[in-house]
């Protein structure tokens, strides 16, 4: 069975840093783009940021320039950095694994941030 095993997250004042990691449990089955995502309290689920097997990047335009996005494919996890972080930025994230065949969730992890 696949499983995301997320950590990281709580609570941080504003302009403090959280970081926010994933781990997946997958065997025999290549990972093609990792990605965290996020929703806010009456708001749909965003993309934060992405990373592919080769390591291509791609950001909200909201986190580019604070969150860090990172993986380790030899251990089919990935990484969060999240720097001066706003108000706004509080959300329960959610870590996502695509192989060619299906999509991976993680539990999700309560992110707050106090101004």
């Amino acid at each position: 069975q696949v499983q995301l095993v997320q950590s990281g997250g709580g609570l941080v004042q504003a302009g403090g840093s959280l970081r926010l990691s994933c781990a997946a449990s997958i065997r025999m089955v290549r990972i093609n783009t990792m990605a965290w995502y996020r929703q806010a309290p009456g708001k749909q689920r965003e993309l934060v940021a992405a990373i592919t097997s080769g390591g291509s990047t791609n950001y909200a335009d909201s986190v580019k320039g604070r969150f860090t996005i990172s993986r380790d494919n030899a251990k089919n996890t990935v990484s969060l950095q999240m720097n001066s972080l706003k108000p706004e930025d509080t959300a329960v994230y959610y870590c996502k694994s695509s192989t060619n065949y299906h999509d991976y969730w993680g539990q999700g992890t309560q992110v707050t941030v106090s101004s």
